[in-house]
């Protein structure tokens, strides 16, 4: 099992690069780059559909054959605003010259030419909150299950207050069977407020086969090949995270850890 824990391997220019060989799995692909003004970048999409989402600051795109103008608003992430995001087919291309300083994340997985490229957000985005007491936290939905906007990804942000929990009660989506449960690998871009601070990341399995505690530090990526994936934010330290999720079905259906099911039947 490759390191679950991602740490970027720069600070400009494309900082991760996680592939589904490099994973040590068969559907999500993550890279981010992290531009100056007046940087450019220039990638093909190949066999995948790749949804962009601009993470901070603003920066002019092209792409599938079309100008789609400058995208982003927000130029920190913390503000919370619904991000600009453009979805891109498999077979296309694209390219983006940052306005500003700027933060992409390039979301893929495999593509099967049954959508159009359009720009998602961020209008239909809004900020919702989700879970109770310090389990709160606030979504921006950017492509999940209710919106048809992919073939196979599944992307969302979320906001955790200080002194919070997410990605919680406990839960797992590592089995194809659906509507029982869905097989989806997935990613975690965190993001830290302050940026000096550290969140916590579990990813464990019931049999205890896979179980790895994970400080993370602002600007790494977490893979989730399997198994359950709580993160807690300190007191004191904002946490943001990016997930990206994609397996053999495009629903988002999952088990919760026995420990917890009683909080899920609480709360529901």
């Amino acid at each position: 099992m490759p390191d679950l824990l991602k740490k970027p391997f720069g600070t400009h220019g494309k900082v991760h690069q996680i592939t589904p060989e490099s994973a040590g799995w068969r559907y999500v692909g993550f890279d981010l780059h992290r531009l100056r003004a007046g940087d450019k970048v220039a990638e093909a999409t190949g066999d995948n559909e790749v949804i962009l989402v601009m993470v901070e600051g603003k920066a002019a795109i092209t792409g599938a054959g079309q100008d789609w103008g400058v995208l982003g608003e927000r130029m920190n992430v913390f503000e919370k605003t619904p991000p600009h995001c453009l979805y891109l087919p498999n077979g296309s291309d694209w390219a983006a010259v940052a306005e500003t300083d700027c933060t992409i994340a390039v979301c893929s997985a495999p593509g099967k030419g049954g959508h159009e490229a359009r720009r998602i957000g961020p209008d239909g985005i809004t900020l919702t909150e989700r879970g109770k007491g310090t389990n709160t936290r606030y979504i921006n939905n950017i492509a999940m299950e209710n919106e048809d906007y992919a073939d196979s990804l599944l992307v969302t942000e979320v906001f955790t207050p200080a002194g919070h929990w997410s990605s919680f009660p406990s839960h797992r989506h590592d089995e194809d069977d659906y509507p029982r449960i869905t097989y989806l690998e997935e990613t975690y871009y965190h993001r830290l407020n302050p940026a000096s601070g550290f969140g916590i990341q579990r990813v464990y399995t019931d049999d205890g086969s896979l179980d790895e505690t994970m400080a993370v530090a602002d600007g790494d990526v977490v893979c989730v090949p399997r198994g359950h994936h709580p993160c807690g934010a300190p007191y004191g330290f904002e946490m943001y995270y990016l997930n990206v999720m994609a397996g053999p079905l495009r629903k988002w259906r999952f088990v919760a850890a026995p420990e917890v099911e009683w909080i899920m039947e609480r709360d529901a």
